[in-house]
Formats: structure tokens, C-alpha cells, sequence
């Protein structure tokens, strides 16, 4: 069957994938609600296009910058756990995106594996303050460009099959930047507050994203304490269930935020169009998630990696591309009567 939308791909994954793994990837907190809600937010009867006729569309340009880093496209690789799940090689095939503590991989192979890319270092707070540093400092002195700090897990949301499953990792998988410290299980600091952003400042001139912003009084703590960009984010519905889908609070961020820092969004992309609703509501860039493990499991069979995902491929410029196109200019108006 021709792959040619990410819906293909994810079916591919349910079908191949084993169980276990499929669920770890695809399980929401609860119910699911959030996880779903998330997609459900860039249908038509939520956020609609607004059509303009008659406008040159002859040259796209959809490069962009990452705080000063062009990028080709406004899509990047959002931290998601445990690559090697999905794939052997793991976190190396998807090193043209976001590294994360939880992974597979070290930070060393992820650099080698893609030398001139655009990276960023995922953390989360450990209560052993001093392999948080280690692993911050490691990253800066390694090249990468961004440290995005997750907020939104002081604790592991309750997902359901993971339990059911009795998940844990293969034996032949190990959290690699975290071989050697001797963290116990839990080992996450619930006691993290908005004065952690001071010491994370302290360690490192890499620029600090904030991930899992979801209201107008955190993004508005986020600049004063002098974050530099904002991932509108809810960890996939994995964390808090009965929370905003985040296509819906990104306005609300972006309002806050008056352009004082950048702003992105992960959660729910899965076409081209929605990419361009979250541009048009205001996000510089969004990130996305599954989909790329799902690319991940498509390798076991075809191509190498994220080069078998269209969003990301040499032709998925134009799956941004087209909607705009098709339209001319766009506006979007959300069922909130907002414009952009």
C-alpha cells in the first residue's frame, strides 16, 4: 500500500510494532481525552480557514528561524522516549531533532551521528541536582544550541495499558546518559519550581525553552524569568488528562506573550494544514511527536528513518505549502472567534 499521509504510517506502526511497544508510544493519561482532544482541535468544526482569492502564489518561502537558526521548514522532532522501542539505531535516526534524557542513546552518538545539525538538549530536574548539571554542561560542550527544560512531569501520569502491560525496558536497553549515576527509581525532583530556571542559567549560555506551558499566567512567569522560547505543550495527553488541547491554548500564550520570547507548539500536528493553523494562530515552529516514531517503525522494512516520513522529507515543504496555495492568503478563525 502507498504511504502517503501520517495516518499510513501510524497504522503501519500499530500493525508491526509489538504490543507493548505500541502502547508505551501511543498511551494518553486516563482516558485519553487530552491526547485525543488534541487532534480533535484542528478539525474544521473548531478552526476553520478563511480563504483569500487571486494572490500571487507563484514563489513559497516557509524557511524560518529557530532564535536565530534558519530552518527549512517549520517543522521540527519533539523529545519522545526510548527511539530503539521503535528502531535499533533509536535516538541516531532521529538526530536531526531534539535530544532527551530518557534516551537510548548517548549525547556523544547523537552529535556524531548528525554533526551539523540543529539540536537541542531535553532535561529533566533529577533530585541528584549534580547529574542534572553533568548532563547540561555535557550537551553545551558538545554543540547543542537550546536547552528545553520539561515542566509538566513532576510525576509519571497514569497510563493505563503501561500498567496493564507491566512496561519496563528490554534488558538490552538502557537509559544511556544516566549509565553511572546510580538513580534510583522516581528519581525526577517534584520540587521543582520557576527559581530552578535562575540555576539552570547559571550552568550554561545555551538559550532555555520551557516546555508544557499551557496558560497565560505560566507563559507571562516564563518571560519574566527570562526563558527565551515557550513549547505550548501537554507531553501528548500522557500527563494531565482533562487539560487543553494545546492548539487551543496556544492563542491564550501567544496573547501573554506579546512577542517577548518565541513560541511553539507540539501535540496533534498530522498534516500540513495543521501546521499552517498553528502558524497562523501565532506559533513560530511546531514540533511533532509520534509521527516520527512511527517513521521510525516504518524503517524496519523500507527506508532509513525520518526520510520515509512525507511531513519530513524532500517533498514536505509542499504538504505545507499547499494549503496556502489552494487559498492564496489565509486567515484562521477558531470557534473562540479568533483571527490571525
Amino acid at each position: 500500500m502507498a504511504m502517503v499521509c501520517l495516518s499510513d504510517f501510524e497504522a503501519y506502526a500499530r500493525k508491526y510494532l509489538p504490543k507493548i511497544a505500541w502502547d508505551f508510544f501511543a498511551a494518553g493519561a486516563d482516558d485519553c481525552s487530552t491526547r485525543d482532544e488534541n487532534i480533535l482541535g484542528f478539525l474544521p468544526y473548531r478552526i476553520h480557514f478563511r480563504p483569500r482569492m487571486l494572490r500571487d502564489v507563484s514563489m513559497m518561502d516557509i524557511r524560518t528561524k529557530l532564535l536565530g537558526t534558519e530552518i527549512s521548514f517549520p517543522v521540527g522532532i519533539a523529545p519522545t522516549g526510548f527511539h530503539q522501542l521503535a528502531w535499533p539505531d533509536g535516538e541516531k535516526s532521529t538526530a536531526r531533532g531534539t535530544l532527551l534524557t530518557y534516551s537510548t542513546c548517548t549525547l556523544e552518538e547523537i552529535s556524531a551521528a548528525a554533526p551539523g545539525s540543529l539540536r537541542w538538549f531535553q532535561l529533566y530536574i533529577h533530585r541528584n541536582r549534580a547529574v542534572s548539571q553533568q548532563l547540561v554542561q555535557q550537551a553545551e560542550a558538545l554543540g547543542f544550541q537550546g536547552l528545553v527544560l520539561t515542566a509538566d512531569l513532576p510525576y509519571t501520569g497514569k497510563r493505563r495499558d503501561d500498567v496493564r502491560n507491566g512496561f519496563r525496558l528490554p534488558p538490552h536497553m538502557q537509559l544511556k546518559n544516566l549509565e553511572g549515576y546510580g538513580l534510583p527509581p522516581n528519581s525526577l525532583d517534584p520540587s521543582v519550581t520557576w527559581k530552578d530556571i535562575y540555576w539552570l542559567r547559571s550552568l550554561t549560555h545555551m538559550p532555555i525553552i520551557i516546555k508544557g506551558i499551557l496558560t497565560k499566567e505560566d507563559a507571562e512567569l516564563a518571560v519574566r524569568h527570562g526563558v527565551q522560547g515557550i513549547i505550548v505543550s501537554n507531553h501528548g495527553g500522557r500527563q494531565l488528562d482533562g487539560g487543553p488541547a494545546t492548539i487551543d491554548a496556544l492563542v491564550e500564550v501567544v496573547e501573554a506573550v506579546q512577542g517577548r520570547v518565541e513560541v511553539y507548539l507540539d501535540g496533534g500536528i498530522r498534516k500540513g494544514s495543521d501546521v499552517l493553523k498553528a502558524l497562523a494562530l501565532g506559533a513560530k515552529c511546531v514540533f511533532i511527536g509520534r509521527p516520527a516514531l512511527w517513521g521510525l517503525a516504518y524503517k524496519v522494512k523500507y527506508f532509513y528513518g525520518l526520510e520515509s516520513l512525507p511531513a519530513l522529507s524532500k517533498k514536505s515543504p509542499e504538504s505545507c505549502e499547499e494549503p496556502g496555495r489552494v487559498g492564496s492568503t489565509l486567515s484562521v478563525a477558531s470557534e473562540q472567534r479568533k483571527e490571525a
